[in-house]
């Protein structure tokens, strides 16, 4: 292949197809343009199929199992005892709140039924567990001279009097089930939902995204109004959130394809090349999603992301076939024979740089957490058709369509401008002064201490949120809202840890376990942001009280067995949530202040500690469940899997780059750059208060993949120069005039294409475009200034290179 230059074996230049030999080029060059009717009917046949396919079995949904690592030791815990475990998984919170008032003014109470029926009806609860002022599950208990006494918070007769409303007033006193619904102040009062996994008559996924709106529909809008104000929250609130916030990531979609067509129509002043580069781009971005929906995989908020990685990726491919067209086309060559020329340039250098990119999303496979297995796997999909739509279609529709004279015009006098030191020539001078080491040994040397400093600031990052309420929203959104108005008005959190405590059966009220779990209760609570713990030991001792007149100093667990039966079989009657029916699985529950990474840590060693030294063979402590305890899970998958997946990403690109180059110098000079880069983003996501958690895991791996084609561009280029004879400095200069303008062309495509994430209203949309704009330009500064600077110390003057491109020496991007 060659560079298309005159300098770098050029091709010659045939106006007429009569003197060009349509046998010649290799057997795939041969195979689609001596057949490019066939390889255009073939494309559409696809693209028609995979648009129906897109169109009837596309589904935009989230599952509450794939956003949790289900191979951690924890969540298999939870897994295997959630049906045991009703309420400390998937779980909606819902509080009405009166504004002009309290809880118990009749009107209000007369709205909140209607709320828990409507909420107890709504498909995917899962009903028996629901719990309110309303339900009968919700009970108090007390001790009198006539003896036990109890029943439903809101009893049968309950009329809406005065008398009524009192006598409600005085049972949620004497229940602590129904104080933790109720507001400090008595100005709200929650209803709590627990939500099934699959739908019980379709065994279809819960769809998330109908379920919100049937929360705003049926509850908010309804009822929300006068003196009744609704705040929600949950997974399944914050996913259908998410997924009303990706509808208008439509918007950005639309945007990010207009800057791309202004970006390439201002470099070629062509219009019907440009809107044929960015129709295959969309083209594949259409076959990636209907392979995705033929496969049976959803789309969900981070897989969501991938098409525009893919349009983005498309376009630059796609740029640097049209411009090697337009350079050949400019100096008379026929379009079909200039697609040829270009397809011979660029294919194998093109599916190498795909190669990387696609690197960058196959190792978030060993990340343990479906969603973004999921990602991995719809992104590598969306790589695999830029071979066939920008490699292969996109050349022989230019073959057809070509350039216009004047852009091809155009292209040539910028050129010749540049040789005679015009118009970009003075940036290419610049730049040219990095293979100097008066210049290079300043700029690795900065690079250098800059990295280093980097580094030692990297080192403070963290794990997991970094933020109270739902760090995927923005701080002022409807969910967070509802979150902080919850968190401020509720005495228990909605940051529930969770250790499970499993026994034979039956064995769960005995003396042992009872001491043992208080203890365990006892040990957490001397964690800094754990609120206070729940768990069967503090109500059998509450009854045990009970039953000696409420006296404190009977506030314990007595050593009688039956005493415990006893009040444990009061207990559980009216708190059945606090143990199984077998009496073999009970909770230990921890209520947080938040869900920081360093509370989740210091909660984490407590109970891991406990329970390294009070398990025994027919009594465990198994961690964890609860919202925080799976997002304590999480955290560990993702440190782990973070240092793993660099390791895999670099291992992988410094591969490539190696058989690309063959010179382990080389692979220096293309892989320190991104070193650098993954280093400073880091700092990046620091200082703007970010974690490192599912959403921002796969930028770092995205960026490395994608990035190292600025290394594949100049590199091979300059390279090939250097076997032909040519000075570093020479070698270089004429790379960067041939390939810089494409290398700022295609940092700014991808740049543009995700740039305008950042106004998504989903902040971990955001994040990953500030990110990965902020990689993909570094990238590409760090390609333009460090490639020749260390190339000066690394590949100067005699670099270490086998000449494996002797007999093509031009085998590189253009």
């Amino acid at each position: 292949m060659s560079v298309g230059t005159d300098n770098l074996d050029m091709m010659p230049v045939i106006a007429n197809l009569k003197d060009f030999d349509s046998k010649s080029g290799n057997w795939l060059e041969r195979l689609v343009f001596n057949h490019r009717g066939l390889t255009i009917l073939l494309c559409a046949i696809v693209t028609v199929v995979l648009g129906y396919f897109l169109a009837t079995k596309f589904v935009l949904n989230a599952s509450f199992e794939k956003m949790i690592p289900q191979g951690h030791p924890y969540i298999k815990n939870y897994l295997d005892n959630r049906e045991q475990l009703s309420g400390l998984g998937n779980a909606l919170r819902v509080v009405v709140e009166n504004t002009d008032g309290d809880i118990y003014d009749p009107k209000y109470l007369a709205t909140l039924k209607q709320i828990s029926d409507d909420l107890i009806l709504t498909p995917g609860v899962d009903r028996a567990w629901v719990k309110s002022l309303w339900t009968p599950s919700v009970r108090w208990l007390e001790v009198t001279e006539e003896g036990w006494q109890g029943g439903p918070v809101m009893s049968e007769k309950y009329d809406g009097t005065a008398k009524g409303v009192e006598h409600l007033r005085v049972n949620i006193a004497r229940s602590g089930v129904a104080q933790n619904l109720v507001a400090s102040n008595h100005k709200s009062s929650m209803i709590f939902v627990p939500l099934l996994e699959k739908d019980p008559k379709t065994s279809a996924p819960l769809d998330y995204r109908a379920l919100s709106h049937a929360l705003e529909k049926d509850i908010r809008a309804k009822y929300e109004k006068d003196s009744v104000k609704i705040h929600i929250i949950g997974f399944a609130k914050l996913v259908g959130d998410l997924m009303d916030g990706l509808m208008q990531m439509i918007t950005y979609f639309g945007a990010a394809a207009l800057i791309a067509i202004g970006i390439i129509f201002l470099y070629t002043r062509c219009v019907r090349s440009t809107l044929l580069v960015v129709s295959c781009s969309i083209v594949a971005v259409l076959w990636q999603l209907g392979l995705v929906s033929v496969l049976g995989y959803e789309i969900d908020p981070f897989s969501v992301l991938v098409p525009f990685l893919v349009f983005a990726i498309g376009v630059s491919h796609g740029a640097q076939k049209m411009n090697g067209i337009m350079q050949d086309v400019g100096r008379g060559t026929h379009r079909l024979v200039a697609a040829r020329y270009t397809f011979r340039r660029l294919f194998l250098a093109g599916l190498t740089a795909l190669l990387a990119d696609a690197v960058g999303f196959a190792v978030l496979m060993v990340i343990d957490i479906p969603v973004i297995q999921d990602l991995a796997i719809s992104a590598s999909i969306g790589v695999a058709v830029l071979i066939f739509t920008n490699l292969l279609l996109l050349p022989v529709l230019l073959s057809y369509v070509g350039v216009s004279p004047k852009a091809a015009e155009r292209s040539m006098r910028v050129e010749n401008e540049e040789f005679q030191g015009k118009g970009f020539s003075r940036m290419w001078s610049f730049l040219d002064r990095f293979t100097e080491r008066r210049w290079a040994l300043p700029a690795v040397v900065l690079a250098f201490a800059v990295g280093g400093i980097g580094f030692a600031e990297s080192l403070k990052i963290k794990v997991g949120d970094l933020d109270p309420g739902a760090p995927e929203l923005r701080a002022d959104s409807r969910y967070n809202r509802d979150n902080a108005f919850i968190t401020e008005n509720y005495a228990l959190s909605s940051d529930q840890f969770a250790v499970i405590v499993k026994t034979p059966r039956d064995a769960c009220l005995s003396y042992e376990t009872l001491v043992e779990a208080d203890r365990l209760g006892w040990h957490l609570r001397q964690v800094p942001g754990v609120q206070t713990t729940v768990s069967l030991a503090d109500t059998v001792g509450l009854a045990i009280s009970g039953t000696y007149d409420g006296s404190s100093k009977w506030n314990t667990i007595s050593r009688n067995q039956q005493t415990i039966n006893f009040a444990g079989d009061r207990t559980l009657t009216d708190n059945p949530d606090l143990a199984n029916r077998d009496c073999s699985v009970m909770p230990v529950i921890a209520y947080l202040t938040d869900h920081k990474a360093e509370t989740l840590e210091r909660v984490v060693k407590a109970a891991e500690t406990f329970a390294s030294t009070h398990n025994t063979k027919d009594r465990q402590f198994l961690l964890a469940a609860g919202s925080s305890g799976i997002e304590a899970a999480t955290n560990v998958v993702v440190k782990d899997a973070s240092r793993t997946m660099l390791f895999y990403v670099y291992a992988a690109v410094i591969a490539l780059c190696f058989v690309t180059f063959r010179s382990w110098r080389a692979v220096l000079v293309a892989v320190i750059p991104l070193v650098m880069t993954s280093i400073l983003c880091e700092v990046l996501m620091i200082h703007l208060g970010m974690g490192i958690k599912v959403a921002t895991l796969p930028v770092i791996a995205l960026g490395v993949g994608i990035g190292v084609d600025y290394a594949l561009y100049l590199l091979s280029v300059q390279l090939a120069y250097q076997r032909k004879g040519m000075s570093l400095t020479d070698a270089y200069r004429k790379s960067v005039q041939f390939t810089g303008r494409i290398v700022g062309l295609v940092g700014l495509t991808l740049g543009a294409g995700v740039v305008t994430w950042a106004w998504s209203p989903i902040k971990f949309q955001a994040d990953m475009g500030i990110l990965l704009t902020f990689m993909f330009v570094l990238n590409m500064l760090g390609a333009l200034i460090l490639i020749p600077a260390l190339s000066y110390f690394l590949l100067n003057p005699k670099p270490a290179i086998k000449p494996v491109l002797a007999k093509n020496p031009a085998r590189s991007f253009a």
